[in-house]
């Protein structure tokens, strides 16, 4: 499900394109000169520095002969990019000249493009970029996580009114289609016996919880890697109550599974040498009177009773059961992403996903691969001194903390309980929306954390293969 062509910012020539010369403040001087005096002297009297994301526009004798973009210290940031489509003029297509990285360019070019517009046109047109011939080093790589990103981003932006459980199901659904996979829907009865917690979190809205799953083999004898994602299509905290203003962004809650349908879209395309699950909790969590309750006893398919604290932690529950289920596959690495608390914001901010891991090789993996690839990733640990706080006199555990600190922590101690130690797991806890708009970031839904797992995941490989 997307609103775009995903080529709507490319351009299909370079007829009438101009050049963008992209350039890093240590290649500046040299771009003074090989530009000549004239165009030096403008851009020193425009206090042009090479700032990242600075874009000047460079006069000629019959109008606009180009432009010079900022890259700040270094050209491989997508983000400097990302402030080309709409710094440029409406409807002109670009080219990229030396001091630059192709990769980089197209993937922040894309992202900066974005601009969701199921309900409203977009006030203007992106400039257009022309792709380098030949095989660049990491071109298409960077186009297709690009359009992963960008689905992603459509998914969590669409008002809960458009995208229930039933239309986010779809998504997967449409998403194997395209990619060759093999699509399961859990539903009703089926539901309630396989995966009780799923089912009781969506019981209170006449919107029918269910369960996507993708089954991909991309190589025989490959790693599994299972992905499970929290989709709660919008969430109001149950019988617990959000207020008006927690509740306002409520339908990015299934920003995890968007961004697990991503990744795995990105990994299914570049034919990654592994085999995939992906499981999606696809459920609203609303008020009725089949909705549950605070102090209910649920059950969940491992087995163990959950106490409910507080129903709008409903989003834990519905991962214990996916990652039950995905552990019961006995997979190299399970990876779960979820909006699930405001706690990790409090922490972190609105940009870095909390991540947590059972495993030291998967975490210098992701935390690394983040950094290098400009989507970082931030550890926080599972501290076993907080697990007791989830003791319960009523059920083997409480879907909540007893003290009203460390929440990140805590969740991430509660999905513990439901992957054996056995199995190399990490958890991202994510604020899928971007606050403000920035170059490569427009306001909105947003995938963070996709392109870090992708490159993590790639470097793992070769440390599975060894063994």
């Amino acid at each position: 499900m997307t609103d775009h062509d995903l080529g709507w910012a490319l351009a299909t020539s370079d007829e009438g394109a101009r050049t963008v010369h992209p350039v890093t403040r240590e290649g500046l001087p040299l771009l003074m000169e090989r530009l000549g005096p004239a165009t030096s002297a403008f851009l020193e009297g425009s206090g042009f520095r090479a700032e990242a994301g600075r874009v000047a526009l460079l006069p000629g004798e019959s109008g606009l002969a180009g432009a010079v973009l900022g890259l700040g210290p270094s050209a491989t940031s997508p983000w400097s990019y990302g402030a080309l489509p709409f710094a440029l003029p409406e409807n002109t297509s670009w080219q990229m000249g030396e001091g630059g990285d192709a990769a980089a360019a197209t993937l922040g070019w894309m992202l900066g493009a974005y601009r969701f517009t199921r309900h409203k046109a977009a006030p203007r047109l992106p400039a257009r970029l022309v792709l380098p011939s030949g095989d660049a080093p990491g071109l298409r790589e960077a186009r297709v996580l690009a359009e992963a990103v960008l689905r992603a981003r459509d998914l969590i932006n669409l008002p809960a009114a458009d995208l229930g459980p039933a239309e986010l199901s779809d998504a997967a659904r449409n998403l194997a289609g395209r990619c060759g996979a093999e699509f399961e829907e859990i539903s009703g009865d089926a539901l309630s016996q396989g995966f009780p917690a799923v089912a009781a979190v969506g019981g209170g809205s006449h919107r029918a919880p269910r369960v996507a799953l993708i089954r991909w083999e991309g190589a025989a004898d490959a790693p599994l890697v299972a992905l499970c994602g929290k989709g709660v299509c919008f969430d109001t905290g149950g019988l617990d109550l959000k207020t008006p203003e927690g509740m306002k962004r409520m339908k990015k809650d299934m920003g995890g599974a968007a961004l697990m349908l991503g990744l795995a879209e990105a990994l299914m395309r570049l034919r990654a040498p592994i085999r995939l699950l992906v499981a999606i909790g696809a459920v609203e969590n609303a008020v009725s009177s089949h909705a549950i309750r605070p102090l209910d006893v649920l059950r969940t398919r491992a087995g163990l009773t959950v106490e409910v604290g507080n129903t709008d932690a409903e989003g834990r529950l519905v991962l214990a059961d996916l990652l039950s289920f995905a552990s019961e596959q006995q997979p190299a690495l399970i990876l779960d992403a979820a909006t699930l608390t405001g706690a990790a914001r409090v922490a972190l901010g609105p940009d870095l996903p909390a991540l947590f891991t059972n495993n030291e090789t998967v975490a210098s993996a992701l935390s690394a691969a983040g950094e290098a690839c400009h989507d970082p990733l931030w550890r926080l640990p599972l501290h076993e001194g907080y697990a007791s706080w989830l003791d319960s006199s009523a059920a083997d555990l409480n879907n909540v903390g007893s003290r009203p600190m460390a929440g990140a922590i805590v969740a991430a101690l509660f999905l513990r309980r439901f992957v054996p130690d056995r199995i190399p797991w990490a958890h991202l806890d994510v604020y899928a929306w971007n606050d403000t708009g920035r170059p490569g970031r427009p306001e909105g839904g947003e995938a963070m954390g996709l392109r870090a797992l992708h490159a993590g995941l790639m470097t793992l490989l070769p440390v599975w293969a060894s063994h």
